[in-house]
């Protein structure tokens, strides 16, 4: 699972049926009984850690964190022999990095499924907790719902345009020249945030500046950015019951308002929570299918 567009439609809808059934009874599933999952962070966390920690356990699990510092991958070791250690051990990995080539060879040796926790061009688990959000607010079918994303054409949009797609979403992403999404990935582009987000069903931003990017690159890419702030007028351009989505960490007065954030349309902190719910389903889909089924 490193992209998302591993699953079918039909894989991507059962496993938001289950991840709502998990999420009405949390302790029904002992899919990891008895076992380990190692959750690999070369980057700092926090949703993502609690809650595949906590669903990890939910499942019955345990959850082996392993930092960068308490590795051989920081002297040198190669992925490709870490991989085949942790599967030898180890139920499923999760890796969280700042390369997609990392992963994708720590996927290409590891005999154990491997979950893209976060990489550079994807971020599938937070993608199948938006659409499990979407799906609380508007019902089991998306087909023909439309999201805006407005701000930088990132992991987050890629992943909302492969999975989005697959579930029958229109994705709409509004970025800036040179922060676009690539075409090809079924999403309809434009410049201007006023078109995105007309009569959208919900309206999605991310934050400008990544923890990598130096003082000269955040001043200009906030530039750029300062016409896709989700605010107030913004959001009253989508459809009268549309909500305000934010996959966190939010920096309030550059890429969202206050009033949108902690609004009453927004259901951002069922987005926070839904990661474990999606990621749980995930998991059970990876390691045991037969519990994925119900």
């Amino acid at each position: 699972m490193i992209s998302g567009a591993e699953l079918t439609r039909a894989e991507v809808e059962a496993l938001l049926d289950r991840a709502a059934e998990l999420k009405a009874a949390p302790l029904s599933s002992r899919a990891l009984e008895g076992r380990t999952v190692a959750l690999v962070f070369e980057q700092p966390s926090t949703r993502t850690r609690v809650s595949f920690e906590v669903g990890i356990a939910e499942l019955g699990g345990h959850a082996m964190i392993l930092r960068p510092d308490e590795m051989q991958l920081t002297r040198g070791e190669a992925v490709r022999d870490t991989a085949h250690v942790l599967s030898r051990h180890v139920a499923a990995v999760g890796m969280r990095t700042g390369s997609d080539e990392r992963i994708e060879e720590l996927a290409r040796y590891s005999d154990a499924p491997v979950v893209n926790m976060l990489s550079p061009r994807h971020h599938p688990c937070q993608a199948l907790a938006d659409l499990l959000t979407l799906r609380e607010a508007f019902g089991p079918s998306l087909q023909g719902r439309v999201l805006a994303y407005v701000g930088d054409g990132n992991n987050v949009a890629r992943s909302l345009a492969v999975l989005g797609g697959l579930v029958g979403l229109e994705v709409r992403v509004a970025a800036p020249a040179g922060l676009q999404l690539e075409d090809g990935l079924g999403a309809f582009l434009t410049d201007d945030p006023d078109e995105a987000v007309a009569g959208a069903d919900a309206v999605y931003t991310d934050v400008w500046v990544s923890m990598s990017d130096h003082p000269e690159e955040a001043a200009r890419r906030r530039e750029l950015l300062a016409p896709y702030r989700l605010d107030a007028a913004l959001l009253a351009q989508a459809a009268p019951h549309a909500i305000a989505l934010h996959c966190l960490p939010a920096h309030p007065g550059e890429e969202i308002t206050e009033d949108v954030l902690y609004g009453d349309r927004q259901r951002i902190w069922d987005q926070a929570e839904n990661r474990r719910h999606a990621q749980k389903a995930l998991l059970e889909l990876l390691v045991s299918p037969s519990a994925a089924d119900g």
